[in-house]
């Protein structure tokens, strides 16, 4: 148990940056409980002669072997094209990797991982609802810390440097709160359920136009899934479920007939809704649209400049003047940490798959699709619908963010590699907690 609570709260508190040592930029109270995390379950396994080796870790092995293989090769491509880079960011990104390979491996390791990783994911759930329900107190200045300013800007970050991090957490806490309650009974499915809320209050005070997308995709994408589930009937007594579904497809022609004269009023409202929601009210989303698609196109350039090979660990791209002129701001006034715009190029593409394009070059970019890939269709055969829509959601913030580097993201591939929802006849309920 002590171990749960551990990896518990180096997974919730390694999102709030703010909480880290003042002057070290990459250890805090998170870091420290996963490196502890880290060193008593390594001495468990080592004292238990081993792992057992599963096919779901053995996923793992692969693609880590492959991370390294591909790492490495960028790196001598790297020397090889003489590469310029910041050392400095170099090391962060080879201590993180350092950490994220043991951490998603030693997560599936051990006998009954999936009990284990569903204890940790009840903490996580309740432990998570609690930490955010403090810093919406800290946000509304019911409460005060004098080393924490929980704004940038009209944008929410809690505890975190930057408001995406907390939106990325609030991804995770949201669907795994739907998960537990969707796989529990009696008071654990309420208390899962009383903690799916805050997740999304706070998600949508953070203004991440990227939280706001995953809101509106994930939520139309839950209810497919389950209409879906609810047609798939083999028996031959129609579910109250199952037929309220089909009066669902029935009535869908109809509806959208019906709707057609209300379009616009829909649209307007669905448009002003939208900006309410995004950074900013949605004004500087073109000049955005369009910095990151430049972004995208240098990394795609600096891939192939180097055989698409890669260039080795840390970011290679030079970075755009806006977002210098930007990050000065944001240091000066809001204490955010950024690499220094210096002679090395240093700034990322914040995209994981072009990051690790331009890092490892075509193998660990087909690495990590193979991973993803496989995973999503293993939960989507093992029906875990709310971890399908966490671990998409996740990967719609890789999109624009490289979550390679999150414990979390490596909690949830952990989670769907050994989760299976056990159906009797396709129309019961799943299993108890």
């Amino acid at each position: 148990m002590v171990l749960d609570v551990l990896l518990s709260l180096g997974l919730l508190l390694t999102s709030f940056t703010q909480l880290r040592v003042l002057g070290v930029v990459d250890i805090g109270p998170g870091e420290g409980s996963l490196l502890l995390w880290l060193v008593l379950t390594s001495i468990q396994e080592l004292v238990r002669r081993g792992p057992i080796l599963t096919p779901p870790l053995s996923r793992l092995l692969i693609f880590w072997a492959l991370f390294v293989i591909a790492e490495c090769v960028g790196t001598l491509a790297g020397f090889v094209v003489q590469d310029r880079h910041d050392a400095m960011w170099v090391r962060h990104d080879i201590l993180a990797y350092s950490m994220m390979a043991p951490l998603s491996c030693l997560l599936l390791m051990g006998p009954n991982a999936e009990l284990r990783l569903r204890r940790v994911a009840w903490l996580v759930s309740v432990g998570g609802g609690m930490l955010l329900a403090l810093q919406l107190a800290n946000a509304q200045h019911l409460l005060e810390f004098s080393v924490i300013d929980p704004w940038f800007w009209d944008r929410m970050r809690g505890w975190s440097e930057n408001p995406n991090q907390l939106a990325f957490l609030c991804v995770a806490l949201g669907a795994l709160s739907l998960h537990l309650a969707e796989t529990s009974r009696g008071a654990r499915r309420v208390g899962a359920i009383v903690c799916m809320p805050l997740p999304i209050v706070v998600g949508c005070l953070t203004r991440s136009d990227t939280f706001a997308f995953v809101l509106v995709i994930g939520s139309l994408s839950y209810i497919f899934l389950k209409i879906r589930k609810s047609l798939r009937v083999t028996t031959r007594v129609i579910s109250a479920r199952s037929a309220f579904a089909w009066v669902l497809i029935c009535a869908l022609p109809l509806s959208l007939v019906a709707a057609a004269p209300l379009s616009q009023v829909i649209e307007a409202g669905t448009i002003d809704l939208a900006k309410d929601i995004a950074k900013d009210h949605g004004k500087s989303a073109k000049e955005e649209a369009d910095l990151r698609f430049d972004i995208w196109s240098q990394a795609i350039s600096r891939g192939i400049d180097s055989a698409m090979l890669g260039r080795g660990p840390g970011p290679h791209l030079e970075m755009p003047y806006a977002i210098v002129q930007g990050r000065a701001i944001s240091r000066q006034r809001y204490n955010i940490v950024h690499p220094d715009p210096g002679v090395a190029p240093n700034f990322e593409a914040h995209n994981t798959l072009l990051d690790l394009f331009v890092q490892g070059g075509l193998l660990a970019a087909l690495s990590f699709v193979w991973l993803v890939g496989s995973t999503i269709w293993i939960t989507y055969r093992n029906e875990c619908d709310a971890l399908l829509i966490m671990l998409g959601g996740l990967l719609v913030f890789g999109m624009f963010h490289l979550v390679i580097r999150q414990p979390f993201f490596w909690f949830a591939i952990a989670l769907c590699l050994v989760t299976k929802i056990v159906w009797v006849g396709k129309t019961s309920s799943p299993r108890n907690s």
